[in-house]
C-alpha cells in the first residue's frame, strides 16, 4: 500500500514538473528576459521615460514565462485569455486614439499658434518615415510592411501600434517595441546628429520671443485642425479627431473636469494597458526572428533620417529668412514627436552653448506638430495600403 502510495506520488509530482516553466524554458525566454530587465533598469536608473519601459519591460517578462500549452489559456496569443483579452485594445487599434486624446488635453499649441512656420520643421522631420518605407522596400519587405515600420521615425509609440494594427499585424510587437525604444533613447541618439550638422554660430542663434496668443486663437486651432487634416487626409481620423478633441477640452474653458479626466487617470490607465500588453506580445518564439532585427537597424536609420531632416531643414529655411527672424537649427530635432523630449533636448543643447538661450518654448512648436504630421502621414499612408 505504502509503495504504491509513493509510485503515484512520484507520477503526480513528474506531472506537475512539466507544467514548470523551468520544464518548457527556452534561451530565447531567457533573451527575453534579459531584455524586459534591460528596460526596467533604463527607466528608473536613467529614468528613459519610466511611464512606458516599466510597463513594457516587465510586460516583456510576463510574456517569456514558459508554460506547457495545455488549453489553460495562459498566453497572450490564446484566445480567450486575459491577457488576450486586453491585447485586443492594441490589435483592434482602440488604445492609440484613447492615447492622443490624453496628449491632446495635455498640449499647449500657443507655440505652434503663435508662429505657424514652425508647421514646416515638424513636416520635415517625417522624411524619416518615407525614407525608411524606401529601404523597407530595397529590404524585402512588402508595402505594407514597409509603412508600418517607416513610421518608428515618427518617434510616435502610438501611431506606429495603430498602423501597424492596420498594415502588418504580424510585426506589430517588434515594430511597437522598436518605437517606444527609440522614444525612450532619444536624449542618447539625437544630440550627436544636431553637433554634427550644426556650427557654432548657429547654435548661438536668438530667436524672437513668441507673440502671445489669445484664448479664442486656442479654442478656434483644434476645430480648425481637425477640419483642415482631416478633410485633407481621412484616414487619420481615429488619432487626429481624438487629438483635436482633446485639445478642445482643454482650451474650451468648460470641460475642466473632462480634460482632468483624459489627461490623468484614462491616459495613465490606458499606458499601463498598452505598455504591459505590447511587451507581453514578445514572446520569444514569436518575436526573435530576422525581421525582428531589421525593423529595429530600419527604425533606428528611420529616427536617424528625421532628426537629420529636421535640422537641415531649419538651415535650409534660414537661407529665405531675414538675419533678425532666423530660426536657430537646434529645433529642428523636435519635429521628431517625442513630446516633449525631443524639445527638452533642443533646450539643453542651446543652453549647453549659451546659458541664457532658452529654446523650450519655440521647440515645443515643432514637437506638436510633428505629433500631427507623424498622424497625418500615418493617414496617407492607410489610405494608399489599408
Amino acid at each position: 500500500m505504502g509503495g504504491e502510495f509513493i509510485s503515484f506520488l512520484g507520477e503526480n509530482i513528474q506531472e506537475f514538473l512539466t507544467y514548470t516553466g523551468f520544464a518548457n524554458v527556452s534561451w530565447g525566454n531567457f533573451v527575453m528576459i534579459l531584455v524586459g530587465c534591460f528596460f526596467i533598469y533604463l527607466a528608473i536608473a536613467k529614468e528613459f521615460e519610466p511611464m512606458l519601459l516599466i510597463p513594457i519591460g516587465f510586460g516583456i517578462l510576463i510574456g517569456n514565462i514558459p508554460f506547457k500549452d495545455a488549453g489553460l489559456q495562459l498566453g497572450i496569443y490564446e484566445e480567450g485569455s486575459v491577457l488576450n483579452i486586453l491585447y485586443q485594445g492594441v490589435v483592434q487599434g482602440w488604445y492609440p486614439p484613447l492615447i492622443f486624446l490624453g496628449i491632446g488635453a495635455m498640449t499647449d499649441f500657443s507655440a505652434l499658434i503663435s508662429n505657424p512656420k514652425l508647421m514646416l520643421i515638424g513636416a520635415a522631420a517625417q522624411f524619416g518615415i518615407f525614407g525608411a518605407y524606401a529601404i523597407a522596400l530595397s529590404m524585402g519587405f512588402d508595402p505594407s510592411q514597409a509603412a508600418a515600420i517607416g513610421i518608428i521615425g515618427g518617434a510616435d509609440g502610438p501611431t506606429a501600434i495603430f498602423l501597424s494594427s492596420k498594415l502588418a499585424p504580424n510585426l506589430m510587437g517588434a515594430i511597437a517595441i522598436s518605437a517606444y525604444s527609440y522614444m525612450a533613447l532619444v536624449p542618447v541618439i539625437q544630440p550627436p546628429i544636431m553637433r554634427l550638422l550644426t556650427t557654432k554660430k548657429e547654435r548661438l542663434i536668438r530667436m524672437r520671443s513668441p507673440r502671445v496668443v489669445s484664448q479664442t486663437e486656442k479654442v478656434i486651432f483644434p476645430i480648425v485642425g481637425l477640419l483642415l487634416t482631416c478633410f485633407l487626409v481621412p484616414s487619420g481620423l481615429p488619432l487626429l479627431g481624438m487629438l483635436f478633441f482633446g485639445n478642445l477640452l482643454k482650451e474650451s474653458g468648460v470641460t475642466r473636469r473632462l480634460a482632468e479626466t483624459a489627461r490623468g487617470p484614462l491616459i495613465d490607465v490606458i499606458t499601463i494597458l498598452l505598455g504591459v500588453t505590447v511587451g507581453a506580445s514578445t514572446q520569444a518564439s514569436q518575436f526573435l526572428t530576422e525581421n525582428s532585427v531589421k525593423i529595429f537597424i530600419l527604425g533606428a536609420i528611420s529616427f536617424i533620417i528625421a532628426t537629420a531632416a529636421g535640422v537641415l531643414f531649419v538651415k535650409f529655411f534660414n537661407l529665405f529668412l531675414k538675419k533678425d527672424n532666423k530660426i536657430n537649427p537646434l529645433i529642428g530635432n523636435a519635429g521628431v514627436s517625442a513630446v516633449p523630449d525631443s524639445a527638452r533636448i533642443s533646450q539643453i543643447l542651446g543652453l549647453e552653448y549659451d546659458p541664457s538661450n532658452y529654446l523650450l518654448m519655440h521647440a515645443m512648436g515643432p514637437n506638436v506638430a510633428g505629433v500631427i504630421g507623424s498622424a497625418v502621414a500615418a493617414g496617407i499612408l492607410l489610405g494608399f495600403l489599408g
